[in-house]
Order: C-alpha cells, then sequence, then structure tokens
C-alpha cells in the first residue's frame, strides 16, 4: 500500500546532519479487521507524510525536548497549517517495540483568537508531548517478553532527549504514526544506563 512505501521510504530520503540515522523500528499501525482496513485504510483519502524539516543545520527532524519547550524557531515552515478538513481530532499512535499498541488524541484546531487549523510548529509540540506521556506511563510498566531490550524507555533508558521527529504519517483514516530516529546512538543510551548504575548507592546486606 502506498502508505507504507512512503512510510519505509522516509529513512532513505530524509536528509541527516545531526544525531543517529537509526529510527524506532515501530510497525504501521492497521486495524484489526480486514473490513475495517478497507474501510478505514483502502478507501481512505489518505494525506501526505508531514515533514519536519530544520535550517541551522539544514535537515529532517527536530529534536523532541525542543518541540517541547516550543524551541521552533529553526523549524521551517512552522506557521504552515496542518489538518485542515481532517474533524476536530486525530489519533497519535506508537507501537513502540516490546510494548503494547499506544494511542492519543490531540486537537485539529487551535482554539486562539481567530480560531484555525494548529501549525506545524503546534503539531510539533503536541507529538512531542504525545511521546512523552508514551515515556511516562510505559516507564512503570515491564517490556513484553521477547522485547529487544535496547528499545526501552525511561528515565534510564531511552528518553526524550535522545530523540528526534522526523515524520507524521497518515496511516489510517483518523490515525497518524511519528517517525522517530534516535538522537543520541544505542550504545551510549546503554553506557549512560550503566554510569547511573555503577553511581547509585550500594544497599547494605
Amino acid at each position: 500500500m502506498e502508505h507504507v512505501v512512503k512510510w519505509k521510504a522516509i529513512r532513505d530520503q530524509a536528509i541527516t546532519v545531526t544525531g543517529t540515522t537509526v529510527y524506532i523500528p515501530q510497525s504501521i499501525y492497521q486495524p484489526y479487521t480486514e473490513a475495517d482496513r478497507v474501510r478505514y485504510i483502502e478507501k481512505a483519502d489518505l494525506k501526505e507524510p508531514i515533514i519536519f524539516k530544520t535550517t541551522h543545520p539544514d535537515q529532517w527532524g527536530i529534536p523532541l525536548d525542543d518541540a517541547l519547550r516550543a524551541k521552533m524557531k529553526n523549524l521551517l515552515d512552522k506557521d504552515d497549517s496542518m489538518f485542515e478538513n481532517c474533524g476536530p481530532s486525530v489519533s497519535i499512535r506508537l507501537q513502540w517495540p516490546g510494548y503494547r499498541a499506544w494511542t492519543k488524541q490531540i486537537p485539529t484546531m487551535d482554539f486562539k483568537s481567530p480560531k484555525g487549523p494548529i501549525t506545524r510548529a503546534k503539531l510539533a509540540k503536541n507529538i512531542a508531548n504525545c511521546v512523552k506521556r508514551f515515556i511516562d506511563e510505559k516507564e512503570k510498566e515491564r517490556m513484553e517478553m521477547e522485547a529487544d531490550r535496547r528499545w526501552r524507555v525511561g528515565t534510564r533508558y531511552i528518553k526524550m532527549e535522545d530523540l528526534i521527529l522526523v515524520s507524521l504519517h497518515h496511516i489510517s483514516k483518523g490515525s497518524w504514526q511519528p517517525q522517530l530516529r534516535l538522537r543520541t546512538p544505542l550504545n551510549e543510551i546503554h553506557t549512560r544506563r550503566l554510569q547511573v548504575q555503577a553511581q547509585a548507592p550500594q544497599s547494605i546486606a
């Protein structure tokens, strides 16, 4: 399907200057039943991916912690309107390896005066908030039994500062899924965790 091709193509098309070229290996969300797949994917008017491009450096992707703090001065076309004619809200979905599928709704409208569609900058901040909430929630949960522990999230594992938002993909009628890549190499995340463990006070038996 075309939206799957576009999802996979981002990794080859994206211009990367900072961070890594390693993407979070998410599966692409799809509805459970065949009827719903036909209704919400095959018969839906799926939009083009939304790319988050920056200057200084010129690349695809904005660090999630910058988006969270609304540090957007280098985001290109940051005031462009997003989600026109998409209804009052959309679902942001994460299919993070090792965890159950996660979703949260975000508004498509900005209710400041005058009311209008949210901008690219506001969308980036909303996605950053979604990822932060996902990490905060999943930090308290165990990963699935067969999960690759390298993708564990939390304060001592992969956290907001380690992630870059590259693009957002329309993957079913009311659902969008972000492409995230690592800002910090996996081996550095692992080393950082070991250093924190070594610095932690040891309990006396």
